[in-house]
């Protein structure tokens, strides 16, 4: 692999804008031309291209929405560094955890959990080294990212952590990229909030807002979603990335950790996680992605992007055609209200269950990938 991010040991030391005490991205940064969002979008329905091989340019977010999230980071901190904090209190109770763990974060969502997960095992005693690898829906997670924390550091007392579940894309793509390797990764999965309950191991199955998944890069060290071509990625690469240095200026990802990971005491008021609660909340996610494909005609079901945080996204980085949500004027979803009244995209009310929001995408002709 060549590139400048190795030490005099071959370390790989990229941690983009964040402490590298706190991440090592196993990612490789490359230039990576933008393609317009109305054009990606088209190649990936189309079929032309797959979506991990494309970015779109990432605008700054302006004063009003940067408002949103200083709210929601206001509101919240306290519940995230609660949560996170009940998740390194059950991980250090795992057998495989003993006295140490590795985490391996899903980039880009799963960063700052795993940046605020190590530091929480660490306050109780847990050793813990994190790694954020590639994960791409259709095309599997990064092999040789994983092989090179497997040299390292083994695979016994490895878990994969993400910020959330939304469909359970993620989840089975994992458990499919680790079932066909011979990594020895087990696919065992930690997130802050599990609305689709298909999770190992989570704090919540309550859809709420997690304040960094408001923004993209400039809460996630600057780092872009990860890329996977032929033209970036050699068989023996890391997949790609863009880093977004000229957003430096702007950048609240170390800003982000702090303020969560400083935050004070927050009280539940609803029921925590439970394993044997999860195949309920799962199959009410699945009846109601299943209710809204077929209200909207939807036989692809990439199109449909459940959760505050992916619908979120849905709206910043595709072409949304409408937003459905659980209660309009939700303080959690004012963000999401904004975002659609600007994109002139119809907000409807709809009972959604464990989920708050939900984004279709516009269907521009042919299956998406």
């Amino acid at each position: 692999m060549q590139g400048p991010w190795r030490d005099g040991d071959g370390n790989w030391t990229f941690s983009g804008s964040y402490d590298p005490d706190d991440v090592i991205f196993l990612l490789n940064p490359a230039r990576i031309e933008p393609t317009d969002i109305a054009a990606k979008e088209r190649l990936i329905q189309s079929g032309a291209r797959h979506y991990s091989e494309m970015l779109s340019a990432e605008p700054l977010p302006d004063a009003r929405y940067l408002r949103l999230y200083e709210t929601a980071l206001a509101a919240n901190a306290a519940r995230v560094r609660h949560d996170v904090e009940r998740l390194a209190l059950a991980i250090a109770e795992r057998p495989q955890t003993a006295s140490s763990c590795v985490i391996v974060s899903l980039a880009r969502a799963g960063t700052p959990i795993g940046i605020l997960l190590k530091r929480a095992l660490r306050r109780i005693g847990i050793e813990a080294w994190h790694y954020s690898v590639s994960i791409i829906r259709g095309r599997g997670i990064d092999q040789n990212a994983l092989a090179y924390i497997a040299r390292r550091h083994g695979t016994a007392n490895a878990l994969f952590v993400d910020g959330w579940t939304g469909k359970g894309a993620i989840r089975g793509e994992l458990d499919r990229a680790l079932a066909s390797a011979t990594s020895g990764f087990a696919p065992f999965l930690a997130v802050v909030a599990d609305p689709a309950g298909c999770a190992d191991l989570a704090a919540t199955f309550d859809d709420y807002v997690i304040p960094g998944g408001l923004l993209n890069g400039i809460v996630s060290g600057l780092v872009s979603r990860s890329v996977l071509s032929d033209a970036l990625v050699g068989p023996d690469d890391f997949h790609a990335c863009l880093a977004m240095t000229e957003h430096a200026p702007s950048d609240l990802s170390r800003a982000y950790i702090d303020t969560i990971d400083g935050a004070g005491d927050w009280q539940p008021t609803t029921a925590p996680w439970s394993a044997a609660s999860a195949a309920e909340i799962r199959v009410a996610a699945q009846e109601t992605i299943a209710g809204i494909a077929a209200e909207c005609g939807v036989s692809d079901r990439n199109r449909i992007k459940p959760g505050i945080a992916e619908a979120t996204r849905a709206i910043l980085r595709r072409v949304p055609d409408r937003v459905y949500v659980q209660r309009r004027g939700d303080p959690d979803i004012a963000h999401i209200e904004l975002l659609a009244s600007e994109a002139g995209v119809p907000v409807v009310e709809r009972n959604l269950r464990s989920y708050r929001a939900m984004t279709i995408i516009k269907d521009l002709g042919g299956d998406q990938q």
